[in-house]
């Protein structure tokens, strides 16, 4: 098995490739700690790694952030690189029973929408879908949606994987995803990030 690994726009964190499917196209999970790592064994072996602060599931790659006043990647890297290439060759699936109901920010709103506000969210949601989300993927990140305040005109958006905490994320934010939900969705003002 071989695995790739490439840098992100955030030096805290390194993206892994497997080669194979992670979680597929329609999830992704976002771990913050051990604690809720525990829905994954291969979530929970990162975990045991010194140094290792977060740590993301794509549709098939993963990304791990390191502690920033941490080991560097060259310390890091290896056992990492172990760690998934175990979990892959053992077969075992890379959610417990348990874990598969959602994660940290699993981006799912919970807000019911009607009318016109229905048609604007769905829109939201549809630009971040299909244009937003697969280029971030590819620098090891996702933006999810979070909400829609139909009274200012904010979209507030979850950043997740090397987005979450990027030097460049409140750029990405606002000079990219904010300038192509306004020109494409004229009721939306502005975009936040919300944690």
């Amino acid at each position: 098995m071989f695995i790739q690994t490439e840098t992100t726009p955030n030096p805290d964190v390194l993206k892994f490739i497997p080669g194979r499917e992670v979680l597929g196209e329609a999830e992704s999970r976002e771990f913050g700690d051990a604690e809720t790592a525990e829905a994954s064994a291969l979530a929970t072996a990162i975990f045991e790694i010194e140094g290792v602060r977060r740590v993301y599931f794509g549709s098939d790659f993963l990304t791990v952030t390191r502690q920033a006043d941490g080991l560097g990647w060259p310390q890091l890297k290896a056992p990492i690189l172990a760690a998934i290439m175990e979990h892959f060759t053992s077969g075992a699936p890379i959610l417990r029973e348990a874990g598969r109901a959602g994660g940290v920010g699993d981006g799912h709103d919970t807000t019911v929408y009607e009318g016109d506000a229905a048609q604007i969210v769905a829109e939201i949601k549809d630009l971040l879908d299909t244009r937003i989300r697969p280029a971030v993927a590819q620098d090891g990140g996702d933006i999810t949606f979070d909400r829609w305040d139909e009274q200012s005109g904010i979209v507030f958006l979850h950043m997740r994987g090397a987005c979450s905490g990027c030097p460049s994320s409140s750029a990405t934010l606002k000079a990219g995803v904010e300038n192509m939900l306004k020109h494409y969705v004229p009721e939306v003002t502005g975009v936040e990030q919300t944690l």
